[in-house]
């Protein structure tokens, strides 16, 4: 009888006792996590150096110089927080403060309800007349603020504004959208018109965002279209409501662009210091009062923070978030 040789399994490699792979595993795996963040770094890095460059630093810069006075008199010295003690008791910004909280009061709920009314009318248009039209009402906001100003302040102009014509052809005295008696609601109109378009737009993507099943349940029970908008619309899209008022209400008090384009036609009406940002940019570039200006801009962006952030915080606590 002959016996057949058989060959022996390889031996299989045996894992450490621990379990653990080996570690020049761990070492390339290691590596490559390094590269990958290496790599992200390299492309928020221009990011990062212009954010720092063109917001931080003069952001910086100019909190030091609201903590210096400089005359030509004493020259430059520090006073702490001697010019924010001033600027919240200067009848001039809390003027300004007033006309913009003002302006609050009518131009969010005015933008809010054309932009509100106009979503809800093109969420139940049909698809190509709701794009037409969802185009026609955004148009304006892509018109840069300026332009928008611009053409607003020749629209009012009495002298050779359309608006006189059309009045004058029936007879009648053209009112001046500029005057003082005017210019409030000259004002309300003009950035009603520019931003609408754009809070339309969140609102409107808020809507598309509901099922539709949810709508389909309601006609069931014999809802119409007014009650689906106000009791299931509506409700589902406070969230993008408060997003909405609260840019208006960021925007509004920085109010600067459209009183300064008006002003150069508005006759007196809007004085230099008509707003808190207007007030600022007259002591910077008027008055060469660049410290004190630092201090109502700091000052007015403190404002502004805190009122943005109690909006939010009561709006969040009123609807039981934490």
């Amino acid at each position: 009888m002959t016996t057949q040789a058989v060959d022996a399994p390889a031996p299989t490699p045996q894992r450490p006792a621990n379990g653990r792979r080996p570690a020049s595993g761990l070492r390339r795996r290691r590596s490559g996590i390094e590269r990958r963040q290496n790599v992200g770094w390299l492309f928020i890095t221009p990011f990062l150096v212009i954010f720092a460059a063109f917001l931080v630093f003069p952001l910086v810069y100019a909190f030091g110089m609201s903590l210096f006075s400089s005359t030509l008199a004493t020259g430059t010295k520090f006073v702490g927080v001697d010019n924010y003690v001033k600027a919240f008791t200067d009848p001039l910004f809390l003027g300004g403060m007033g006309r913009v909280l003002l302006y609050a009061i009518v131009m969010i709920p005015a933008q809010l309800i054309v932009a509100g009314v106009a979503a809800l009318l093109l969420d139940t248009l049909a698809t190509w007349l709701s794009k037409v039209s969802r185009l026609l009402i955004f148009a304006p906001y892509a018109i840069p603020v300026v332009i928008g100003a611009l053409m607003w302040s020749f629209l009012y102009s009495p002298r050779f504004g359309p608006g006189s014509t059309i009045f004058e052809a029936f007879g009648l005295d053209a009112p001046n959208f500029l005057s003082k008696d005017n210019i409030f609601f000259s004002l309300v109109n003009v950035v009603t018109w520019q931003w609408s378009g754009y809070y339309m737009i969140v609102i409107y993507a808020a809507l598309r965002a509901i099922d539709a099943s949810i709508y389909e349940a309601a006609r069931i029970d014999g809802a119409n279209g007014l009650q689906i908008a106000t009791r299931i619309k509506i409700p589902m899209i406070s969230s993008s409501m408060v997003m909405v008022i609260t840019f208006a209400l960021i925007g509004t008090l920085q109010f600067f662009t459209e009183p300064t384009v008006l002003r150069s036609v508005a006759s007196g009406a809007l004085p230099a210091d008509y707003t808190p940002n207007m007030y600022a940019f007259a002591l910077a570039f008027s008055y060469s009062q660049f410290n004190y200006a630092s201090t109502i801009a700091f000052s007015l962006g403190i404002l502004v923070f805190l009122g943005s952030f109690g909006f939010l915080f009561l709006t969040r606590k009123q609807n039981g978030l934490k």
